[in-house]
């Protein structure tokens, strides 16, 4: 009986794993970008990048925590799709020398904007999970000139079971 039952259960376990695939584990490179747009649909937002190629960008803002990015050549061949809204892709930008431009081309638009004027600070915020548990929100702030200057990271109060019915 285990016998006939192992592959039933390996298949079982191979189909859940499938379903589990995230948009942008489902391209490969190379492949010409409707490939992406015939799945995803046309890009919410469109960004010209330095070497001639274009980034597509899907967000699920201004409630969701993820923005499907992918990078296609100036031949429209993807180069590379990932989800932008995460750790390792807000650890890159760089304080002094990112721009407002680089986080728009970099994370799309975000999901709320605030301007703190004893700081002289704007702030551009997005939602996103940390570690696919915690639910966060990520800041970056900017000078008057448009300069990244910090960065911060706290919970987002949307899900926080303290504050659901305060209003």
């Amino acid at each position: 009986m285990t016998k006939r039952l192992t592959p039933l259960l390996t298949c079982a376990a191979a189909l859940l794993l499938a379903g589990c695939a995230q948009p942008w584990q489902q391209f490969q490179a190379g492949a010409d970008q409707s490939t992406i747009t015939s799945r995803l649909g046309p890009p919410r937002e469109v960004y010209d990048l330095p070497d001639g190629g274009k980034r597509l960008m899907w967000p699920t803002q201004p409630m969701g925590e993820v923005t499907t990015a992918a990078d296609v050549d100036a031949s429209g061949k993807i180069i590379n799709v990932r989800q932008v809204l995460q750790p390792n892709e807000f650890y890159r930008a760089q304080i002094g020398a990112w721009t407002r431009k680089d986080v728009l081309v970099n994370f799309g638009r975000p999901v709320e904007t605030s301007y703190f004027p004893l700081m002289k600070r704007e702030v551009w915020t997005y939602r996103y999970m940390e570690d696919n548990v915690w639910y966060m929100l990520y800041s970056f702030y900017f000078d008057d000139q448009g300069i990244l200057r910090t960065t911060q990271k706290t919970p987002d109060p949307l899900h926080d079971p303290d504050r659901r019915n305060v209003f």
